[in-house]
């Protein structure tokens, strides 16, 4: 199997779903998030902790990432029944290492006095269970001993790749080789969001046809939905698509460079080019909401920074 390939560094900004996304939402957020360092308000440090913050159904995400990873790096090694006892106790382990380690938006803020084992270890082992019992691990455990090598288990970087001469960014969780092609399986634990999880599965297929060197019809990239209960999404893709693909993230990353003073160098405009909004809805769940409405998110004093 192809080796996935590898980029030196360049300033120039990447387009990610992740990134046009926060972009879209709020400029004053995205400035923060990806340029943090030029702002003349707020030490970096400040900044830094905010942007570091995460909320608890982030981390269930995450933990419930990390705990996947490690069966599957054991499924490529063994065919060994799983010890489910022995399974689960290093799910909570790690849950209780995370909680200790983490800094979270909702204490952050003072919404919550602490975030407890309890507060997340019932929807992580829902979700872990889930996948467990699905069609999809029977899938997976009865895959030759011998294709195992090839699979890709969370790879390390930001999954860049090329799109045309634009650099952009699909981190996939997981590709194995499957008959005379590949398949990607992202796992999910929030909401299904037809149309943002729509462009990651063809940003999986892109990622994949260019370092694997296949056309996208040879890739079937995935969502698994693990909670409440679980289920699959998949789509397969043809140039056609990837063509259009490219056209639309060729737009947004205009849109992107629009705001930034030099291009290339990824050097952004000043600050008050990037408008904050004024909705709750949106505000409310933004990490770094301290910052534009003091006043109205004070920061607990547990949290200050």
């Amino acid at each position: 199997m192809a080796e996935i390939k590898q980029f030196p560094f360049t300033p120039i900004l990447g387009w990610s779903s992740t990134r046009y996304d926060m972009f879209s939402l709020c400029r004053r957020r995205y400035f923060y998030h990806y340029y943090g360092k030029y702002d003349q308000d707020f030490p970096i440090r400040k900044i830094q902790a905010m942007k570091n913050l995460v909320t608890v159904a982030l981390e269930i995400g995450s933990i419930v990432h990390v705990v996947i990873e490690t069966l599957l790096n054991r499924l490529k090694v063994t065919t060994e029944d799983i010890d489910l006892d022995k399974f689960y106790d290093y799910a909570k382990r790690g849950t209780e290492h995370r909680l200790k380690t983490q800094a979270f938006e909702e204490v952050f803020y003072g919404e919550r006095p602490s975030i407890e084992l309890e507060d997340v270890y019932p929807r992580i082992t829902e979700s872990l269970r889930s996948l467990l019992e699905s069609p999809r691990m029977t899938w997976l455990q009865e895959r030759p001993q011998s294709t195992r090598s090839g699979w890709i288990v969370d790879p390390p970087g930001y999954g860049e790749t090329r799109l045309g001469d634009l650099k952009i960014y699909c981190k996939v969780d997981f590709l194995c080789p499957s008959d005379d092609g590949y398949q990607i399986i992202d796992w999910k634990t929030g909401k299904v969001l037809p149309d943002k999880h729509r462009k990651q599965l063809i940003g999986y297929s892109a990622w994949a046809a260019y370092h694997f060197e296949t056309t996208p019809d040879k890739v079937t990239p995935t969502l698994a939905y693990l909670f409440p209960e679980y289920r699959e999404v998949e789509e397969t893709f043809n140039q056609f698509d990837l063509e259009n693909f490219a056209v639309q993230v060729r737009a947004e990353t205009d849109e992107m460079y629009e705001y930034c003073r030099d291009v290339e160098r990824n050097i952004p405009l000043d600050k008050s080019e990037f408008p904050l909004i004024d909705d709750e809805r949106i505000c409310s769940k933004c990490n770094f909401r301290g910052l534009c409405f003091p006043q109205r998110y004070p920061v607990a004093s547990s949290g200050s920074v």
